[in-house]
C-alpha cells in the first residue's frame, strides 16, 4: 500500500460509504463462525480476494498488527479495514455490523437462561459448562503449540500459571503480564525478528497520541471512580473496560478477566457464568459479545439491555483507543527487536493465565464425574482432532448434558 499523507487515507480507499461498509460487516456478523482465526479467513476473502479493497502483504501487515495489541483481533481488524475504506464512520459501521448480531443472540439468551429450571434445564445448563472446559482445553493447546515452542516461552507460561494459582490479589493478573514482558526481553531477544511490511491508514499522530491518552487515562480514573462513591455504572464499566484492556493472545484470554471481576465479587454464579460463555461459542461473531450477555444478568444497575450496551461499549473502547493510538506510529515501533521480544514474553504469558483458568474456575466446577469428563474428553476430541464447528458441539454438549441429568 502507499503512503498517505498524514490523516488521510489513498483516495482509492475512499470508494465506500460507511453505509456500505455497514452492510457488509453485518453480513460477516451472521455468518462469521468458528473464533478469530476464521473470522481472519473469512475477512481475507471478502476483502482481499473477492472486493480488492486491500492486497495480501497489506492484509497480512494489518493481521500482524491487531496481533501485537491487547484487544479482540478480528474486531480490530475489521475496524481497521472500515477506517481505511470510509474513515472514521466506516470504521464505526464495520464494527456495529459484525457485533450486533451476536451480541442480540446472547442477549436472547441472558433472557431465556432464566427459564432454564427443573431437570432439563439444569442438565442443559451443566452441558454447556462442559462444553466450555473442552473449548478453553482447545485454546489452552492451539496457543501453546504456537506461543510456546521453546523451553523459555514455556517456562514463562509455566510460571504465570504458578502466580494466578497462588496469589490471590485482583492485581494478579496484570503483574504477570508485567513479569512476562521483562522476563521475554530477557530470554526471548535473541530469537529472530519477524518479516515487517508497512501499513497506511487515515489516522494522525496527533489523534493517535490522543488516543493512547485517553486509553491510559480510562484505565487509571475508572477505579479511582469506582471507588470513591461514583455511580455503580462508572465500577460496572470499569470492570469492562479493565478486562477488554488486558486482553493478549485471543478472545478466549477474556474469560479469567471476567470471571474475576463478576463471579469473585459475586455479581453472577458461577454456573450462569460458565453456561453463558459456552453459548458465546454457538453465535457467531466475536467472543468478546459475551460482555453483553453479562451486562444483562449482573446483580447490579444497570443491568438488561441497558447493561448489555454498557458491557459492550466498555469492552470494546479499550481495543479500540489503542489500536487507533498504534497504528501511526506502529512501523518505527515493531522493527524493534526489543518490542517483539517483549510480546513474546507476553504471549507466553496469556497462555499461562488461560491454563490457570482452566483448571479454575472452568475445569473444578464444572466436571463432578466420570460421565462429564467423558463428554468433556468428546467435545476435546472433536474440535482439535476433527475440526468439527463449535456450534455442532455445543449442541451435542447441551443434548449431552441433558442425558447425565437423567441417568444419574
Amino acid at each position: 500500500m502507499t503512503t498517505a499523507p498524514c490523516g488521510r487515507a489513498p483516495e482509492r480507499q475512499r470508494t465506500a460509504t460507511a453505509w456500505a461498509v455497514l452492510f457488509i460487516f453485518l453480513r460477516l456478523g451472521v455468518t462469521c463462525f468458528g473464533g478469530p482465526i476464521a473470522h481472519i479467513g473469512y475477512f481475507r476473502n471478502e476483502f482481499v480476494v473477492q472486493r480488492r479493497w486491500l492486497d495480501e502483504r497489506a492484509y497480512a501487515d494489518l493481521v500482524g498488527l491487531c496481533q501485537f495489541l491487547p484487544g479482540p483481533v478480528s474486531s480490530q481488524v475489521g475496524f481497521s479495514i472500515g477506517l481505511m475504506r470510509a474513515g472514521y464512520f466506516g470504521g464505526v459501521a464495520a464494527w456495529t455490523g459484525f457485533t450486533l448480531p451476536s451480541a442480540f443472540a446472547l442477549v436472547l439468551f441472558a433472557y431465556s437462561a432464566s427459564a432454564l429450571v427443573g431437570p432439563i434445564g439444569l442438565g442443559l445448563l451443566h452441558g454447556l459448562k462442559l462444553v466450555a472446559v473442552a473449548i478453553v482445553a482447545q485454546a489452552v493447546w492451539g496457543m501453546a503449540r504456537t506461543l510456546c515452542p521453546d523451553r523459555g516461552r514455556a517456562s514463562i507460561a509455566v510460571v504465570a500459571a504458578l502466580i494466578i494459582l497462588f496469589v490471590t490479589s485482583p492485581f494478579a493478573q496484570i503483574g504477570a503480564i508485567a513479569i512476562g514482558g521483562i522476563v521475554g526481553l530477557w530470554f526471548c531477544r535473541a530469537l529472530p525478528t519477524s518479516d515487517i511490511g508497512h501499513v497506511a491508514v487515515p489516522v494522525s499522530r496527533r489523534v493517535g497520541a490522543a488516543a493512547l491518552l485517553a486509553f491510559v487515562v480510562l484505565l487509571f480514573a475508572l477505579p479511582i471512580l469506582g471507588g470513591h462513591g461514583a455511580p455503580g455504572r462508572f465500577s460496572l464499566f470499569d470492570a469492562f473496560y479493565r478486562s477488554g484492556a488486558l486482553v493478549f493472545g485471543g478472545g478466549h484470554v477474556v474469560l479469567p478477566l471476567l470471571h474475576e471481576a463478576f463471579v469473585t465479587p459475586g455479581l453472577v454464579s458461577d454456573d450462569v457464568f460458565l453456561a453463558g460463555y459456552s453459548a458465546a461459542q454457538a453465535v457467531p461473531g466475536p467472543l468478546f459479545t459475551f460482555a453483553a450477555y453479562l451486562g444483562v444478568i449482573v446483580k447490579q444497575s444497570p443491568h438488561g439491555v441497558p447493561g448489555a450496551f454498557l458491557a459492550l461499549f466498555g469492552i470494546f473502547l479499550p481495543g479500540i483507543l489503542i489500536l487507533i493510538g498504534v497504528l501511526p506510529f506502529w512501523d518505527s515501533f515493531r522493527s524493534r527487536p526489543a518490542a517483539q521480544a517483549i510480546m513474546r514474553g507476553v504471549n507466553a504469558t496469556v497462555v499461562g493465565l488461560l491454563g490457570a483458568a482452566l483448571y479454575t474456575p472452568v475445569w473444578t466446577s464444572a466436571v463432578k464425574s466420570s460421565g462429564d469428563f467423558g463428554l468433556v474428553l468428546v467435545g476435546f476430541v472433536l474440535l482439535t482432532v476433527w475440526r468439527a464447528p463449535p456450534l455442532f458441539v455445543v449442541v451435542l454438549g447441551a443434548v449431552g448434558g441433558i442425558v447425565l441429568g437423567q441417568i444419574t
